[in-house]
């Protein structure tokens, strides 16, 4: 088949992409079925035909080529063989303070290692891992894309790429960064998990883990039935899960954790005070008033003469 086929077969596939995931009205998606009818009929291709689909999507193909076009900064000289080491004691000092989640502290080392050797795809990522955690979304994808021009088959700078873009709620751009992350570690589950969940956003099939499994009798679960009927802190529970930094940190505790083992409870316990203390930090009140309505039901349900439990620490 000739180069102008495949292309048109790519711009198939990609229109039918946009009418299952674009979000686009219903005007828009006749539109494209039109415009699709036509070039299949002038092009004789099908876009049926997963044979003829490209093995890079068509706008992966396009923002490669327009990144090239991106204000990022230019690569410097080779740096001298002293400030290379002094660079490795700084990302060593950098990592060392991301451990402790002394981020500011981290975030300057990081950049001190980049002034001394500008050309270490390590330096970048690393300091977008530290703009994600500050939340400086925007920043961690420039670090993302210059640690890409450096070295395009760096996967773990997609993988940051594709945080900060999800953090941002730019879920197509998170999909297609996770997408290359995992095109390079094929078997990074992390990656995958990912993958799917921006796919999920993108077509609205994500489902709260607080309905799946049928609506339980609140009535008989006591303590634990009033905070599932709490609609303010199910909402705040939901969105603390839907952030793709809660689930890393929760991917990270229980990953490689076999169900039943000893240390499966342990990971659990860990990923269960991991999402307090993020619920405390999101919203302190919802959390005390919790805390009130549980410490009232527990003096309630006391037995005569019983000190009643101490409420559940959040």
């Amino acid at each position: 088949m000739s180069s102008v086929k495949h292309l048109v077969a790519s711009i198939v596939h990609f229109l039918n992409d946009q009418m299952q995931n674009g979000g686009l009205t219903s005007d828009a998606v006749e539109s494209l079925e039109v415009a699709i009818q036509c070039l299949e009929s002038a092009y004789s291709v099908s876009g049926a035909d997963d044979s003829l689909r490209p093995t890079t999507p068509l706008l992966d193909i396009f923002r490669d080529y327009t990144a090239t076009l991106d204000d990022v900064t230019e690569l410097p000289p080779e740096a001298t063989p002293e400030n290379k080491a002094e660079a490795e004691r700084l990302k060593a000092e950098g990592n060392t303070l991301t451990r402790e989640e002394r981020h500011q502290e981290a975030l300057a080392s990081y950049t001190k290692a980049i002034a001394l050797d500008g050309r270490n795809a390590i330096y970048y990522c690393n300091r977008a891992a530290v703009h994600s955690k500050l939340n400086n979304f925007q920043q961690a994808i420039a670090d993302a894309k210059q640690a890409l021009k450096i070295d395009s088959s760096y996967s773990k700078a997609y993988a940051r790429l594709g945080l900060a873009h999800a953090s941002l709620g730019q879920h197509e751009e998170a999909r297609n960064a996770y997408a290359k992350a995992l095109e390079m570690e094929p078997d990074n589950e992390s990656y995958r998990n990912n993958l799917q969940l921006a796919q999920e956003k993108l077509t609205g099939a994500g489902a709260s883990p607080f309905l799946m499994g049928g609506e339980p009798n609140l009535a008989n679960l006591g303590p634990i039935g009033s905070m599932l009927g709490n609609s303010n802190l199910m909402a705040m529970a939901s969105q603390v899960l839907s952030d793709p930094n809660m689930q890393n940190v929760l991917s990270n505790i229980v990953s490689g954790t076999p169900p039943g083992s000893t240390g499966a409870m342990d990971a659990l316990l860990r990923a269960g005070q991991q999402l307090a203390e993020h619920m405390q930090s999101a919203n302190p009140e919802l959390v005390e008033q919790l805390r009130r309505q549980l410490d009232t039901q527990n003096q309630n349900n006391g037995a005569p003469g019983e000190e009643p439990p101490a409420p559940p620490s959040l």
